[in-house]
């Protein structure tokens, strides 16, 4: 009969936990590590212009913009840690110095983390449209967030949206085109994809791939 491992030698045979910071982190370690501010400077390194993704995912936007501006630093902020941690681990195994995931609550992160007028650019895509009209308050997309990211931009930053629903889309405009503090760019052009991975999100890639529309937007904070 085979014996079941001991518990300790079960234990042994375990690969420790890969610690991923700075790769990634959680709103207590900015508290702890960095007095509750994001000093951009000190967080990062340097003073490359920093540019945030909300609602980074599994890090697709964030892994090819790192890699295509190495001039420029990146964070996600991303609720959900497991999806925050998958996406640190790539970064980790890589080395990739210019960017990081920040796990929590964009609002917190926004309204008491990051200096004003701080930022290059606030990047939403895909932002969950949260179907069902009772659960429409959780959505990112309402004139808080706007108001914050107008706190947070640099006079002349972007704020780039990009959603496959139209009636989200619809909001997001509304609120974006109606603000005091932005202006409405065109529309981002579609570009052909040069690989499976040459794409904002894996939503933007399996969206694309079945012949569905894509609704971009962008807006630039005003110089005042």
């Amino acid at each position: 009969m085979t014996q079941s491992p001991s518990p300790n030698l079960t234990m042994q045979q375990q690969p420790p936990p890969i610690d991923l910071k700075p790769y990634f982190l959680v709103l207590s370690d900015i508290e702890e590590d960095y007095g509750g501010k994001l000093d951009w400077p000190i967080f990062f390194g340097n003073d490359k212009p920093v540019e945030i993704d909300v609602g980074s995912g599994r890090g697709l936007f964030l892994f090819n913009a790192a890699t295509r501006h190495p001039e420029r630093n990146f964070l996600g902020i991303e609720v959900d840690y497991r999806e925050g941690r998958r996406a640190a681990r790539r970064f980790h195994k890589r080395n990739m110095d210019n960017v990081r995931v920040l796990g929590g609550d964009v609002f917190v992160a926004f309204k008491k983390m990051i200096a004003p007028h701080s930022v290059d650019a606030v990047h939403v895509y895909f932002p969950d449209p949260w179907w069902k009209r009772r659960h429409r308050s959780r959505r990112v997309f309402n004139d808080n967030f706007v108001d914050l990211a107008s706190r947070i931009l640099k006079p002349g930053g972007l704020l780039h949206s990009w959603t496959d629903v139209e009636e989200y889309f619809g909001v997001i405009s509304a609120l974006m085109d109606h603000h005091s503090d932005f202006d409405t760019l065109p529309t981002p052009e579609e570009h052909t994809p040069e690989n499976n991975d040459d794409y904002q999100t894996s939503y933007e890639r399996k969206k694309r791939k079945l012949g569905l529309p894509i609704y971009r937007g962008r807006w630039q904070r005003k110089p005042r």
